[in-house]
């Protein structure tokens, strides 16, 4: 398992922020690592919610490999096609980031040319990859979480990026409101509040 460490200026926060590498990911990491086989210059990057997917675009782009679009399905589609132009003249890698399951493109053009661009999509994560983005989210939030936090949560917990976030930001609001450290009793309860009681009290 790996991270990889954002700059400050890119975070936008006086702590870290880190994009945890797993098995969810690995493969569009490795492609944003390396543009410079991608078809047309151009790549599409869709995942889940809260994947990681824009942290994914600032990344790329503050590593200075090419630039990015977040929210590209959410643009007019003539302006994107111009985007896309654009890209080509300058001869920079583009990373289009879609937020929509199955992205319909009406405009012929753009929907050749996007078919034809590398496809990239993040994939549910791991059990290892699930316990490192519990440990990171606490950490972005200044929660002191211990591994066995991870041990515990993971195999109670729905495999998905939104429920990960969750639970440690339920975690976090309860340790606040009971003025306690966040022991297993204030795991379970977020447990509970994020996955109901019964899916909590499963292992």
């Amino acid at each position: 398992m790996s991270q990889i460490a954002l700059p400050l200026s890119v975070a936008a926060s006086d702590r870290p922020v880190r994009i945890v590498v797993g098995e969810g990911n690995r493969a569009a990491v490795a492609a944003l690592a390396d543009p410079s086989d991608w078809p047309f210059r151009t790549a599409v990057l869709v995942g889940p919610s809260r994947s990681g997917k824009s942290l994914l675009a600032r990344w790329f782009m503050a590593s200075g490999k090419g630039e990015a679009v977040d929210g590209a399905d959410r643009w007019d589609e003539t302006a994107l096609f111009h985007r896309w132009n654009r890209a080509q003249e300058d001869g920079r890698p583009l990373l289009l980031v879609s937020d929509a399951d199955g992205w319909r493109i009406d405009l012929p053009d753009l929907r050749s040319r996007l078919g034809g661009s590398l496809q990239l999509a993040i994939g549910a994560p791991d059990d290892a990859m699930a316990g490192e983005l519990i440990l990171a989210h606490a950490e972005q939030r200044g929660l002191q979480l211990p591994p066995s936090a991870a041990d515990y949560l993971v195999p109670r917990l729905t495999r998905s990026y939104a429920a990960i976030e969750r639970v440690v930001a339920e975690i976090d609001r309860l340790s606040l409101e009971r003025k306690l450290p966040a022991t297993m009793s204030v795991w379970r309860d977020a447990l509970d509040a994020v996955e109901g009681p019964e899916q909590g009290r499963l292992l």
